[in-house]
């Protein structure tokens, strides 16, 4: 577990397991109702890197308090325009690197030779 220690006593003192995602973060609420002078606490545990980016939207939407029910009791309908949740890539392996960069061999296509330069009158 990559959690620090003092979080992983905070959690098992304190919290409650609301669910899980599709990548096995875990997240947790506060099991005590704070009283009407604040709201529960709602924190996520994460299977790997800790990256904010790794977090679904859906979960994202109830870490943030813009819905009460997490996504376990009341789940997002879909749309079929919607794309699927991937993370941040950069600094990894599958990160986007343009045609010519060193990590795709440094070569790029010749310019087509339809550019001209502006030249001032």
């Amino acid at each position: 577990m990559a959690t620090n220690l003092g979080t992983r006593i905070h959690t098992a003192l304190h919290g409650k397991l609301v669910g899980r995602d599709g990548e096995g973060n875990r997240y947790y609420m506060e099991r005590r109702d704070p009283g009407a002078a604040r709201r529960r606490r709602r924190w996520v545990i994460y299977s790997g890197a800790k990256e904010a980016s790794r977090v679904p939207p859906e979960w994202h939407r109830w870490l943030h308090y813009t819905g009460s029910e997490p996504p376990t009791d009341k789940p997002l309908t879909h749309r079929a325009w919607e794309k699927e949740h991937v993370p941040n890539r950069t600094g990894t392996p599958d990160a986007y690197h343009p045609p010519g960069h060193d990590y795709e061999g440094g070569n790029r296509a010749p310019a087509t030779g339809d550019y001209e330069p502006w030249r001032p009158a």
